[in-house]
């Protein structure tokens, strides 16, 4: 039972570190995207 439990820990910190990994990758992306349209917004002015 202990060694279940502890895969079951194990696995459960792994995919929260997958799903931190994809939100890092979707904020990169958006910090890119806003950075984008503050410079066409300012080239545009």
């Amino acid at each position: 039972m202990g060694n279940s439990l502890h895969n079951k820990i194990y696995l459960g910190r792994r995919s929260i570190a997958l799903g931190t990994k994809r939100v890092q990758a979707l904020l990169c992306i958006a910090a890119f995207a806003s950075i984008g349209a503050v410079w066409l917004l300012i080239r545009a002015l």
